[in-house]
């Protein structure tokens, strides 16, 4: 049977771990392995720095570029017994296409230059990856995911052609009765050729994809944790482990900010009843967490979800006309149209209030879209609070200290923004 393995950026972040990566790979040899990468440590976030300054004109991107790269030789240093294997001469001529790039003007569309220069960290890890395996006797070919995940014109947040998607995994069937396969999570193609991305973090989306097109036995994902947590630790140091979960309970987790697992992730497992395991890197006989359809879950526990860095915009016409119905459904149109995926929303007479991530560029954006019609007071770096089967008297200890900007209560959600 097919075994999905995605490993994020923390287990190739260094030589030590692209070595264990392989040791679990090894301790697979009667499975059939695909295997999806993400970029390696912080390249995401040092590419995307190298984007905004190659966009703004900024100076530094030949610097932001020649560390990337420095970063990257390390560990091919590190791992590689000489330079003359044949890794080295990929990874160059991968960070040719930037620096082609570089030397033109930038596309008018942000996003689009930011999918092009962005989504190079996976295939550089990618290819690092492969050429290690096959260094230490592990067949493994390596493939573009971009033969495989198709997706429209979206970028930054890709949406997948299913059906095309699906008619392109039947080739890999024959591949993984013979070698290990590894390609890149995070990216898709467009018609054009293009390159897109499917939102930050989106690795563990792709691997769903390929799990569920495969029909395979199972998606492990690898983490740096030792499984789904009810909260994060460095937060609340009474978060427990759940031993399993089912889909619904992930999905809705992950929809409200638990950082452990993409968003999209389970709703492809769920229609295909694959199984997937949060397992621990470091210690990969452990158990981890399964999320399944037969999974019991225990509404003692309750799931603590804590999301920073967030902006508050309340948004009221400047004729002071009612939120109606066709306001309300112009306001979120902008919001769409500026990509910004709303975490919190709350409606009165005359203003609508939506709590979402920061981001300059697409807050901005919005801003200007709007500032014609509508007057727009905002609040910056608060933090949403989510809990799922909360119970009110635990609720003040969790807040204690902090003021309350916003909140709202359904039968088992409570959400507090906090400053």
């Amino acid at each position: 049977m097919i075994k999905v393995f995605k490993f994020g950026g923390f287990a190739v972040s260094d030589a030590k771990s692209v070595k264990n990566l392989a040791n679990i790979i090894a301790s697979h040899a009667n499975d059939q392995i695909l295997i999806i990468v993400s970029a390696m440590g912080k390249t995401t976030d040092a590419l995307e720095n190298l984007c905004k300054a190659f966009v703004e004109g900024e100076d530094d991107a030949h610097e932001i570029l020649n560390n990337i790269k420095q970063f990257h030789e390390n560990i091919m240093l590190d791992l590689f017994e000489n330079k003359n294997n044949p890794v080295f001469y990929e990874i160059a001529n991968t960070f040719v296409e930037i620096e082609w790039m570089l030397e033109d003007e930038p596309h008018p569309d942000y996003d689009f230059n930011y999918d092009q220069i962005v989504s190079i960290g996976e295939f550089l890890s990618s290819r690092i990856v492969a050429a290690y395996l096959n260094q230490n006797k592990i067949d493994t070919n390596w493939l573009d995911a971009r033969d495989f995940i198709h997706t429209d014109n979206s970028y930054r947040e890709g949406i997948i052609d299913m059906d095309k998607t699906r008619s392109s995994m039947p080739k890999l069937l024959n591949l993984l009765k013979k070698q290990v396969l590894v390609t890149q999570g995070f990216i898709g193609g467009t018609s054009e050729n293009f390159t897109t991305t499917l939102g930050r973090e989106g690795s563990d989306y792709s691997a769903a994809i390929f799990a569920s097109c495969l029909q395979a036995e199972s998606l492990t994902v690898w983490k740096d944790v030792s499984g789904i947590m009810n909260a994060d630790p460095r937060l609340f140091p009474d978060a427990q482990k759940y031993d399993e979960l089912p889909y619904s309970e992930a999905l809705e987790m992950a929809y409200y900010g638990a950082t452990i697992i993409h968003p999209k992730t389970i709703k492809p497992l769920q229609n295909a009843n694959v199984p997937l395991y949060v397992k621990p890197f470091l210690e990969p006989n452990e158990k981890g967490t399964i999320i399944h359809s037969m999974a019991i879950l225990n509404t003692d526990i309750a799931a603590k979800i804590v999301k920073n860095n967030q902006i508050l915009l309340s948004m009221s016409t400047k004729d002071f006309s009612f939120i109606d119905e066709q306001i309300l459904i112009y306001l979120l149109q902008c919001v769409s149209q500026s990509n910004i995926k709303i975490n919190m929303m709350q409606r009165s007479a005359m203003s609508l209030s939506v709590c979402f991530n920061q981001d300059d560029v697409k807050f901005n954006k919005l801003l200007n879209t709007l500032k014609d019609k509508f007057n727009c007071k905002y609040n910056q770096e608060l933090s949403l609070l989510t809990v799922r089967h909360f119970k009110k008297e635990n609720l003040n200890a969790i807040c204690s200290g902090k003021t309350i900007i916003m909140e709202q209560f359904s039968r088992n959600i409570a959400q507090i923004i906090l400053k």
